[in-house]
């Protein structure tokens, strides 16, 4: 099972950058895709279909914002659209695809730029989605959490730690929902293959162009699994150089 994660911003927008042409070099068996901006009846799937991808989409009631999708040519048992949480809902964060025993949830994560309420709720939705996880595992045990968590984890995931300890995204209080996070036995999959590799990022600021061009970026984008699929493990990378969006895919590839 290979799976991406990627946060396109804005599926339709990326379409004119080449990723439906990126798409055909198969990357992965599963795309999992955060801040499509747009309504499903908004996006050609059938150039998807074309290429073997099934496609789901979970969009916001709000037009042009936030939504999720998956493209899979696996074709899941079940798919279940948001969370059943009514805001997390409302703005399209949540979608999930049950694979045989294994369940995989596709989450954008608020971000808390904008301001204290947005801060306010990112840290409501972290709690919320917490508990809904907790739940999910008692069902189904062997998760897997792909997507757009808004969080640099540690100083190695951020360029300029010091410079941004006051920056939503990489405040203490974030910080530490990851640390708790990881600690009721989830593994970031990237920093099994890559426990100490350095300058390694998913994201940069489009304010400044030469800021991805000096790798001045962030690692918000994560896949993490339930430890019982860590030793399923069988790669995990990022791929700065896949250009469609501010963010670039994150990869997870997990043996039968």
């Amino acid at each position: 099972m290979r799976i991406i994660s990627y946060n396109l911003n804005g599926i339709r927008a990326a379409i004119k950058k080449g990723f439906v042409e990126w798409l055909a070099t198969d990357p992965a068996d599963i795309i999992c895709i955060q801040e499509t901006k747009a309504h499903k009846e908004d996006i050609d799937v059938k150039q998807f279909e074309a290429l073997g991808y099934h496609s789901y989409t979970f969009s916001a009631q709000k037009k042009g914002y936030s939504g999720v999708a998956i493209l899979t040519k696996i074709v899941p048992d079940n798919v279940v659209y948001g969370s059943a949480i009514d805001q997390s809902d409302f703005e399209g964060r949540v979608i999930r695809a049950d694979f045989g025993d294994i369940t995989l949830v596709n989450a954008y994560f608020p971000s808390g730029t904008s301001g204290d309420e947005r801060q306010t709720y990112k840290y409501q939705w972290l709690a919320e989605f917490d508990e809904h996880l907790a739940h999910l595992r008692k069902k189904r045990p062997q998760l897997i959490v792909t997507g757009d968590y808004n969080i640099a984890h540690h100083p190695i995931d951020i360029h300029d730690p010091k410079g941004n300890k006051n920056s939503s995204g990489f405040l203490p209080e974030e910080r530490a929902w990851m640390d708790q996070f990881l600690a009721k036995d989830w593994v970031d999959s990237f920093r099994v293959m890559h426990p100490d590799k350095p300058h390694c990022y998913s994201w940069w600021s489009q304010r400044f162009p030469s800021v991805r061009l000096q790798n001045k970026g962030w690692r918000i984008d994560y896949i993490s699994v339930t430890s019982n699929l860590k030793d399923r493990i069988v790669n995990a990378d990022i791929y700065p150089d896949v250009k469609h969006s501010d963010h670039c895919p994150i990869y997870l590839e997990l043996k039968d």
